[in-house]
C-alpha cells in the first residue's frame, strides 16, 4: 500500500495564495507611494509620548505638507506639520524646549515633536478629534466662537457644522487620510 500524497490538488490553492499575496504587496506599495511614511520613528516616538494615534499624525502631515520637510504656506506655516511661528513658539515655550528657535522648524524631528504636542493639547482641550482638527486648521479662537454658536454646535463641545469651507474640507481630508494610514500601519505591523 502506497502512502504517497497526491499534491496536484494543492497546487491551485497555493498558486492563488501566492498570487493574492503578491497582489496585496503591490497594492500596499502603490498606496505607499501616494501616502508616504517618512520620519516614522519620530512620529512613533512622539505619538507614544503624547498618547496620540500615529495614523492621525501621518494623516495631518499628508494633508498639510505631503511629507515635504521644507513646505511653506502663504500664511507662513512651516515644515511637515505646517506650524505657524506663533503656534510653534507658544508650544515650544509650554514644552520648555531649551534653545528653541523657529529657524529650526524645518527639522523633521523638531517639527513633529512640537506638532504632536500641540495636537495633544488641542485634543485635551476639545476632547474630540474633529473639533481639534478644525482648531489645528482655523485656530482655536475661531473654534471657540463656533462652539458658542448654536448654528454650528448643538452642545457647545463639538462642532456640528464648520462654517469655513477650507476647514471643513481639511477635516474631511484628514479623516480620509487617516483611514488610509490606518490600513498602511496595520499592514506594516504584520510584516
Amino acid at each position: 500500500m502506497s502512502h504517497a500524497v497526491d499534491l496536484r490538488g494543492l497546487r491551485k490553492p497555493i498558486t492563488w495564495i501566492v498570487f493574492f499575496g503578491l497582489l496585496a504587496a503591490i497594492g500596499i506599495s502603490l498606496v505607499s507611494l501616494r501616502y508616504p511614511l517618512k520620519h516614522f520613528a519620530a512620529i512613533k516616538e512622539n505619538t507614544e509620548l503624547y498618547g496620540i494615534d500615529p495614523a492621525w499624525v501621518c494623516a495631518i502631515i499628508h494633508a498639510e505638507s505631503k511629507f515635504a520637510e521644507t513646505a511653506l504656506s502663504r500664511k507662513g506655516a512651516s515644515g511637515l506639520m505646517q506650524l505657524t511661528e506663533d503656534t510653534a513658539e507658544w508650544t515650544a515655550s509650554r514644552m520648555r524646549l531649551e534653545q528653541y528657535s523657529f529657524d529650526g522648524i524645518f527639522d523633521p524631528d523638531l517639527n513633529i515633536k512640537i506638532g504632536c504636542n500641540y495636537l495633544a493639547w488641542l485634543l485635551n482641550r476639545y476632547e474630540n478629534m474633529n473639533t481639534a482638527l478644525a482648531a489645528y486648521n482655523a485656530g482655536s479662537g475661531n473654534v471657540d466662537k463656533w462652539l458658542k454658536n448654536p448654528d454650528y454646535s448643538s452642545n457647545g463641545r463639538t462642532l456640528d457644522f464648520i462654517p469655513f469651507n477650507e476647514t471643513r474640507n481639511y477635516v474631511q481630508r484628514v479623516n480620509s487620510n487617516k483611514a488610509i494610514y490606518d490600513f498602511l500601519l496595520r499592514a506594516l505591523a504584520k510584516k
